[in-house]
């Protein structure tokens, strides 16, 4: 009984042990690349798994995550001989665990001195003023040397991000005064825009004004012009239209009595209003010059009348 029991846990300990060996569980979004006597056999992806016991074991656990690889601080030089300190990180991703196993010995660590060596050969053909405003610029030509490379990894580097960009004290002193230099000038070139704008503007404006002043006198004189001319037009029609009475009056029956009488009349008046207004009385030689000046008068009407 003894014995049986002990021939039992014996054979418990070897399924156990056998168990061990060939049961696998593959957790999620990872591959193990699976090696008989060596050589090898197959990928095993997430899940539970039964190998060859003493034949099969699992020589590489590979995760196919993206995975974060920060690049130690490096000094780059410039096209104009700028020495600056330049840290970055770089994403990958194993796409084929297989390649990443066999086709390099350390893909991450490959991945990032390849970044490196790539960041300072870039940055070495522009100038300092560039490392700054073309950041994206360098990334993606970093992601392009990196990815042609680790094809043959299995590895597809997905982007590079420059952390940080440091630089002499000396250089960063004097790129300090060119920034405030060329603000002063952006500032005294927006000043001397808006003077010119606004000489422009009031320019315009007194043109427009002169414009509407003559405008306006043009008017006004035209107005008068019409004015003067209607005026003129109305006293002609008044005056040819008193003519033309008159010259109906005469040819009436008794027109001429009338006539002279008024003729008579009218002297006689002018001639008391001369005599108003000066100092000395004016007394005709003859008094028979009212009959005689009526009488010239007459005989020019008597001649208009004829005509």
């Amino acid at each position: 009984m003894q014995e049986s029991l002990i021939v039992s846990a014996v054979f418990a300990a070897i399924v156990i042990i056998l168990l061990i060996k060939t049961a696998v569980i593959v957790p999620q979004k990872s591959e193990y690349i699976i090696e008989r006597l060596g050589k090898y056999t197959k990928s095993l992806g997430a899940g539970f798994h039964i190998l060859f016991p003493f034949l099969d074991k699992v020589a590489y656990k590979r995760s196919l995550k993206e995975m974060v690889i920060e690049t130690d601080i490096q000094v780059c030089v410039t096209s104009d001989n700028v020495s600056v300190e330049v840290d970055g990180i770089l994403y990958i991703q194993v796409m084929n665990s297989q390649l990443s196993c066999y086709g390099i010995d350390n893909y991450m660590q490959a991945a990032g001195q390849l970044a490196q060596t790539s960041l300072r050969s870039v940055i070495g053909k522009i100038d300092l003023d560039k490392t700054f405003s073309e950041r994206e610029s360098l990334n993606q030509q970093v992601v392009a040397a990196i990815d042609e490379a680790a094809q043959n990894w299995g590895v597809k580097v997905l982007r590079y991000e420059i952390k940080d960009i440091s630089m002499p004290e000396s250089v960063q002193q004097t790129m300090e005064k060119q920034m405030t230099a060329e603000r002063e000038k952006r500032a005294a070139i927006f000043i001397s825009e808006g003077d010119r704008q606004s000489r422009i503007n009031r320019a315009e404006g007194k043109r427009k004004e002169a414009i509407f002043i003559s405008e306006g006198e043009k008017q006004k004189v035209i107005n008068e012009a019409e004015g003067q001319a209607t005026e003129i037009e109305l006293v002609a029609n008044a005056t040819a239209n008193g003519i033309k009475k008159v010259s109906e009056a005469l040819s009436q029956k008794g027109g001429e009595v009338a006539v002279n009488l008024r003729v008579a009349e009218k002297y006689i008046e002018q001639f008391g209003k001369l005599a108003k207004e000066n100092n000395s009385m004016i007394i005709p030689a003859n008094t028979a010059d009212i009959a005689s000046t009526v009488a010239t008068l007459m005989s020019v009407v008597e001649h208009s009348k004829k005509s």
